[in-house]
């Protein structure tokens, strides 16, 4: 590889990791208002909510990209799959997120690279060597580690609806993700953005509708600000894995521990215990470990086409 080609490749990886940092700390805003929501309105109510912030949002990008024109000719069952995915997704991290602190949510969710990297084989056709399979069993010990499925304290673990509602969530994360690189082959990104938008506002508000709570005027700031940071941790992540190395920038999806530490902290006066940091330093440690491996054989293949 020149200079010129790995210096053009460190800016990049540069701009992306920006990026990355930037959508974890709006996505982390976000969820905290979706915390702070969850006591007030069911959890589809705040589904739906979420997408009907962020639609006027997108659809404004949409148009200023010029991609509407591009939005027919849709693989439509694939779009339908991740509404439905998104829809449930997001009622069951709010469920989570009703019941356990941000950074335990965080530890649990954390699952979810490794569930991805489990669906690549039989849904993309993807080889995964031998050691990453260790390295997943090894994530999910610390999922396990985390929950904390015995002992006399069973109210923060794996006992309880939020934890398993998060394990839910992570999972329909992993399959909404591995949809939407299938999707990617052949529509466009806005497509893939803004039908999930629109799917999660019309399927969340059609099920939420028999239960449905009068919003109140006091909480319109927190869905203003609902809207604004998931619309905007959407535009950073979208941009941190256009220009840098996938290998590179994932790591940095970690911060979110932090920001949920420090927000739990700030608004909720809370920290989490012991069994969370160890179960969010294994499976971390699984995910690194698989990226790590990954940028070094891309490396190997990249240095054998660019000798």
């Amino acid at each position: 590889m020149t200079a010129a080609a790995s210096r053009h490749r460190a800016q990049g990886n540069l701009r992306s990791i920006t990026s990355m940092l930037l959508a974890v700390m709006f996505f982390a805003l976000m969820d905290a208002v979706l915390k702070t929501l969850s006591p007030h309105y069911p959890p589809l109510q705040i589904a739906c909510l979420r997408g009907l912030t962020a639609l006027p949002l997108v659809l404004a990008y949409v148009h200023w990209r010029g991609a509407l024109r591009r939005l027919r000719h849709l693989h439509w069952p694939l779009h339908l799959l991740r509404g439905a995915l998104g829809v449930l997704m997001l009622a069951l991290f709010t469920l989570g997120v009703r019941q356990l602190p941000l950074s335990a949510a965080y530890t649990i969710f954390f699952v979810a690279p490794l569930l991805i990297t489990m669906l690549s084989v039989p849904v993309l056709k993807e080889r995964v060597p031998r050691a990453h399979w260790w390295a997943i069993a090894i994530g999910f010990i610390g999922v396990l580690v985390a929950l904390r499925p015995s002992g006399s304290d069973l109210q923060a673990g794996f006992a309880t609806t939020g934890g398993l509602a998060l394990i839910g969530a992570a999972l329909c994360y992993a399959v909404a993700a591995v949809t939407g690189r299938l999707l990617s082959r052949t529509d466009s990104l806005e497509s893939l953005i803004l039908t999930m938008m629109v799917l999660v506002a019309i399927g969340a508000g059609i099920l939420a509708a028999p239960g449905w709570v009068p919003v109140s005027v006091s909480h319109a700031w927190l869905l203003t600000a609902l809207g604004i940071t998931g619309f905007l941790g959407q535009l950073a992540i979208n941009d941190a894995f256009r220009h840098g190395q996938a290998s590179a920038v994932a790591p940095f999806e970690y911060t979110a521990l932090a920001w949920g530490v420090g927000l739990d902290w700030l608004v909720w006066q809370t920290l989490p215990g012991v069994h969370t940091w160890i179960g969010a330093a294994i499976i971390i440690g699984s995910g690194l470990y698989i990226v790590r491996r990954e940028k070094r054989i891309s490396e190997v293949h990249s240095n054998a086409e660019h000798p």
